[in-house]
């Protein structure tokens, strides 16, 4: 039987004289049996810590339940979880047999947005599960993306850019959720296409310390890649290397031998002066005064 708890208002019309349950209103707080609880199907938290737990049942054991979990009844005597998993799990951790809990009406689908919603609000949720609870407001409940922005206040752009996170391979998701990068870096890598490049960049950002702002610099480079001097070099056959250095022996000046894929090109010999261009002419052999 869950018994009145004094932080709830009003309660003694909950149970009357004779021990029968009433009807309980929607904002009651009553303290309830742990063992008549049960964790909630729709909780959108996937990993609990357990070094944290311990800490909050310790400061459970020293001041109580500060905070009543949410629940729903679902039968006599018996209620699911909507929010406070942490709490419940570590009041029993604490070895405590009741725990005070608000009091709620709620179906299934009521019951999954609130759980949603509420852990979306919490700042202990690590962003993949904040994405997920989001996709979960979409897919099941049926929110849009204007809807959801009012109910957890929230920017409708701060909602997409959690919804992306999960376009990223699942190995760098379980990064995210592991701490191994932040959301900033996460951002970042969304901005590369091929799953694989995103890979390589996620383990550079880890192998190197890279900051969010050095990520965002070497992405840039990766997705608008600038040509350098040896990759115009590998267009220049062997053979026409081969050349291009006689070339510059021979005039004793760095000559640029240039070719297309079609064969045409051009030789490029630099001087420096009037006596230089004289010396190559005459390596030529043409005087300057014959050109005239």
């Amino acid at each position: 039987m869950a018994k009145r708890n004094a932080l709830g208002k009003g309660l003694g019309a909950l149970i009357d004289d004779s021990g029968e349950e009433k009807t309980v209103d929607a904002d009651s707080v009553l303290e309830i049996s742990l063992k008549d609880i049960e964790t909630n199907p729709f909780q959108p938290r996937t990993f609990f810590d357990e070094e944290t737990l311990s800490e909050l049942a310790a400061s459970i054991k020293e001041l109580g339940i500060i905070q009543p979990i949410t629940v729903r009844k679902t039968e006599k005597n018996t209620f699911q979880l909507i929010s406070g998993e942490r709490r419940y799990r570590a009041s029993l951790l604490a070895g405590l047999k009741k725990i005070p809990a608000f009091i709620r009406f709620a179906d299934d689908q009521s019951m999954l947005e609130m759980a949603l919603v509420e852990n979306i609000q919490r700042e202990d949720l690590d962003a993949i599960e904040v994405a997920i609870s989001y996709q979960r407001l979409i897919e099941e409940c049926k929110l849009t993306q204007e809807n959801m922005s009012d109910r957890v206040g929230k920017k409708r752009s701060t909602i997409s850019n959690y919804l992306r996170l999960l376009k990223l391979p699942a190995e760098i998701q379980l990064g995210i959720r592991d701490k191994q990068i932040s959301m900033g870096h996460a951002r970042a890598l969304v901005n590369i296409e091929d799953p694989e490049t995103q890979l390589k960049a996620y383990y550079r950002i880890i192998d190197e310390g890279l900051s969010v702002r050095k990520t965002e610099e070497m992405i840039r480079d990766i997705n608008n890649p600038q040509p350098t001097a040896t990759k115009a070099k590998k267009n220049l056959p062997e053979e026409f290397e081969q050349v291009k250095k006689h070339l510059t022996d021979h005039f004793a000046s760095k000559v640029d031998l240039k070719r297309t894929t079609k064969g045409n090109g051009k030789i490029i010999i630099p001087f420096t002066s009037d006596e230089d261009l004289e010396r190559i002419m005459e390596l030529l052999g043409k005087k300057k005064s014959e050109s005239k």
